[in-house]
């Protein structure tokens, strides 16, 4: 048997043999034990000549003409003794209810084995087989077949006589046959033949391939896997045979069905018994090798091959040899092997042994990984069908898992793996941790300890703690920063880094660690001054979170030493907690910082600092003068008088001329443009700024002599001042750069705005054309007089009751009528009328009139 099994068989059986060890590392597809109970005990004192199982029960044939019923567990459930000789075969049908046994002494024996139906029959030569119809249970199937050396079916007919006939004779004695539906196989010393019940006719003649072979020591193997499938084995070949039906056409005088070999191959041993396993064979093969002691051919021990059927060969899937007893004096024919349809159970029999093979399920497969060390896939078969296991617990193995890592040096896997398999017990934490200790690996679990759901004793935590204290400072403080503040006991390790720091005062990582432990501790001065004396980006955070304004107001210095975008910020947001007076005090001494400060305040909100917008003047001129101009154009609040005389001071051109401008010194700033900055276009921007005549005369005076800047005037101002004022004044003969083209850019300007005028124009044309029609149309609609309407001067209504009567009516376009004796009589010499109501406001589309006369 295979190592697997015989591991299995020596729990079970002392006596059995010992099974030589099987290195492959494929895993077996079968697993194996002895039949034992009452089969141990029955062949002790007889050996088994042949077995037939039933999904029920088995039935077991000896050599002392015996038949014992036995459950699937081996224990005897009846007994009959047949014959005092070697029984040959016996045959169930399919109900279990009726059994056919034939014996060594020509004796055959048809019964009921729940009533009281048998049939007895002695012949004058040996019996080898017997086969009762499937349907044996059924009236009209009371058949049964028989042979030694002809093939006899006896049928129960009228008066309940039973009636044999030949079905075949005169080629030997019949060694095996196997009854399927209506097809009958059997084997005698020619070969194989089939016949069909309801024809009554032979289909097929398989004859045997090695005649040399004797057939009662080699005797031919029958296995039906379904109603048409028959599957042949004989000496080391194996026929694998499809019954099919012939086609109409083909028929004339042959049978109506024929049989096609599918699959034909030889195997290595000779074939002792065949077993359909899906659309594999399970071969049990008799071995004989030579002894390395004696040189002579002997008996080795039986294998169940497990192969996949090709068309002219096989693919070996599993072989396992099995270790049965007295294997070394038992011959081809003294092995069978029967199956247990559906449940894919095997069983071997030989005189002294029977032995099931069963497919292995998870549990046996997680065995034979665990066995293999293949702890991982062991894990994961276990979590896949841990509905189906019965014999194996997911945190068993995950624990063996563990240990084996663990043996294997693999320590930060097996930490990892830990996380999964001890899921939320803390006691099996507990308990690897102190295994982790005992090692020298807690630094490899502290990654992966449980830190909500569950939470281990705060001891286990401190431990790890200490662990990495004394050897790894960056360790520490990671660990520190990840682990809640509540899962140790933070006084305790408090005093642990303030004993290591007095060997080592200056050590960043154990001062910034200890700030943190400060924080979890809610001493947040102590922590707060840490940070600052360690400049740490935390500060601010803490400042923030715990609300520790009040502690920094003395401390503003530092903080916008470390990180004066961060300080400024945070002081701006909190300024009901810190006052902007304050903040300024604090940074008296320190103007560069005080700027950054008011700077940001003044971007923020352009009246809050007022008070210190002249201070800001001189902080703008010393530390950061592009942003003075703005903030001398935005601020409302600083002292001109004071911004011009520091920007003079240091000749600060741009912010003299603008602050020039907005104190209405216009024609100074414009001077100095000209004369400090020499920049015509600054200038001619400046004069378009300003919108004053007077000014562009100035600059005109001023560039008159200097060609440059009248090239300048000339491109510029022809939106602004009449070119002809410039041109008159140039002096004959003085060359101008670009002249040519100032003079065309003018006429284009001038024809620009030609164009443009005559453009808006027309616009203003056509809309007011298509106004005057719209009103025009508006005003020739009728209007609905009718009896609802009223004289708005008489109040009454504006048709009279009897319409026979004349009558005069006006309608103005505005909709008010009147009756035209109630309308004043105009005084003008126009005969235009008004409407009185209307007119009274303006005069406009009301102002027309309907006149209805009648």
């Amino acid at each position: 048997m295979a190592e697997a099994a015989e591991k299995e068989t020596r729990s079970n059986e002392e006596s059995t043999d010992e099974s030589e060890e099987d290195e492959s590392e494929e895993e077996p597809k079968l697993k194996y034990e002895r039949l034992s109970n009452g089969v141990t005990e029955i062949l002790q004192k007889d050996a088994a000549s042949c077995m037939t199982v039933h999904e029920k029960f088995l039935a077991l044939g000896t050599h002392y003409g015996k038949v014992y019923l036995l459950d699937v567990q081996g224990n005897i459930t009846q007994k009959f003794d047949v014959s005092p000789v070697k029984i040959n075969q016996i045959s169930l049908d399919e109900s279990g209810e009726h059994m056919g046994v034939c014996s060594e002494d020509g004796k055959v024996q048809v019964f009921g084995l729940y009533s009281a139906e048998e049939f007895h029959e002695t012949f004058d030569c040996p019996i080898k087989i017997v086969a009762v119809h499937p349907h044996f249970v059924r009236s009209h199937f009371k058949q049964f077949v028989t042979g030694g050396k002809k093939l006899l079916l006896y049928e129960r007919g009228w008066m309940n006589r039973w009636k044999p006939s030949v079905l075949h004779e005169g080629e030997g004695n019949i060694r095996n046959v196997k009854w399927r539906g209506h097809l009958i196989a059997w084997a005698n010393n020619m070969g194989v033949k089939i016949l069909d019940m309801i024809s009554k006719q032979r289909i097929t003649n398989v004859p045997r391939d090695d005649i040399s072979l004797r057939p009662d020591m080699y005797p031919c193997s029958l296995c039906w896997k379904d109603n048409l499938t028959l599957i042949i084995g004989w000496g080391n070949s194996v026929k694998i045979c499809s019954v099919k039906e012939r086609h109409a056409s083909e028929m004339r005088d042959l049978p109506n069905r024929y049989v096609e070999i599918v699959f034909q191959f030889d195997t290595e041993f000779y074939i002792s018994g065949l077993a359909p396993l899906c659309d594999q064979l399970v071969i049990l093969s008799y071995v004989k090798e030579i002894s390395e002691k004696t040189e002579v051919e002997c008996c080795a021990r039986p294998r169940l091959d497990i192969v996949q059927p090709l068309p002219e060969s096989c693919e070996e899937i599993s072989s396992d040899a099995l270790t049965v007893r007295g294997f070394q004096e038992n011959e081809c024919r003294d092995y069978h092997l029967e199956y247990s349809e559906g449940e894919s159970l095997f069983y071997i029999i030989s005189p002294r042994d029977v032995v099931v093979a069963k497919e292995r399920d998870q549990d046996d497969h997680i065995d034979w990984l665990l066995e293999k060390k293949k702890y991982e896939e062991a894990l994961m078969a276990a979590e896949i069908s841990q509905k189906t296991i019965k014999k194996h617990k997911i945190l068993d193995i995950g624990l063996a898992y563990i240990n084996h890592l663990v043996e294997k040096g693999e320590h930060d896997l097996a930490a990892r793996k830990c996380q999964k398999i001890l899921g939320k017990n803390t006691e099996l934490w507990e308990f690897e941790v102190y295994k982790f200790k005992e090692i020298g690996q807690l630094k490899a679990i502290s990654r992966y300890l449980p830190r909500r759901d569950p939470v281990l004793k705060p001891l286990i935590y401190e431990m790890v703690l200490h662990e990495f204290l004394e050897s790894d400072y960056e360790g520490f403080a990671t660990l520190i920063k990840e682990w809640p503040g509540d899962l140790y006991n933070n006084t305790i390790i408090v005093q642990a880094v303030v004993d290591h720091l007095k060997k080592d005062p200056q050590n960043r990582t154990l001062l910034r660690t200890l700030a943190e432990l400060y924080t979890y501790d809610q001493r947040y001065g102590r922590a707060l001054e840490i940070y600052l004396t360690l400049r740490h980006k935390d500060v601010f955070q803490l400042i923030h979170k715990h609300n520790l304004f009040s502690s920094i107001k003395d401390k503003i210095v530092l903080l916008m030493d470390f990180d004066s975008e961060k300080a400024v910020d945070m002081l701006l947001d909190n300024e009901d907690k810190i006052s902007i007076d304050r903040v300024v005090e604090e940074l008296e001494n320190r103007p560069e910082l005080q700027h950054v400060y008011l700077h940001k305040l003044f971007k923020r909100d352009h009246h809050k600092g007022q008070r210190y917008h002249e201070k800001q003047i001189s902080l703008y001129a010393e530390y950061d003068r592009p942003n003075l101009l703005p903030f001398l154009r935005d601020s409302t609040h600083c002292p001109l008088e004071k911004a011009l005389e520091i920007c003079q001071q240091r000749n600060f051109v741009e912010e003299t001329v603008y602050l020039l401008s907005r104190m209405g010194n216009s024609r100074s700033a414009l001077k100095m443009i000209m004369e400090e900055l020499q920049d015509v276009d600054k200038a001619i921007e400046f004069a378009k700024e300003q919108d004053d005549g007077e000014l562009w005369e100035d600059l005109i005076l001023y560039s008159i002599d200097k060609p440059p800047f009248i090239t300048g005037l000339l491109n510029n101002i022809g939106t602004h001042v009449d070119p002809i004022l410039l041109i008159h004044r140039i002096k004959e003969g003085m060359e101008i750069p670009n002249l040519r083209d100032s003079l065309v850019k003018i006429l284009q300007d001038y024809n620009l705005q030609i164009l443009l005028r005559e453009g808006c124009k027309k616009i203003l044309v056509a809309d007011s054309l298509s106004l005057l029609k719209k009103m025009h149309r508006t005003q020739m609609k009728g209007v609905l007089v009718d009896e609802e309407n009223i004289c708005e001067s008489c109040l009454s209504p504006i048709l009279p009751s009897d319409a026979s009567k004349s009558f005069n009516v006006v309608v103005f376009h505005c909709r008010h009528m009147f009756h035209k004796e109630c309308l004043p009589v105009s005084n003008t010499v126009s005969s235009v009328q008004f409407c009185n109501i209307c007119s009274a406001k303006h005069r406009g589309p009301g102002s027309a009139i309907l006149e209805m006369k009648k």
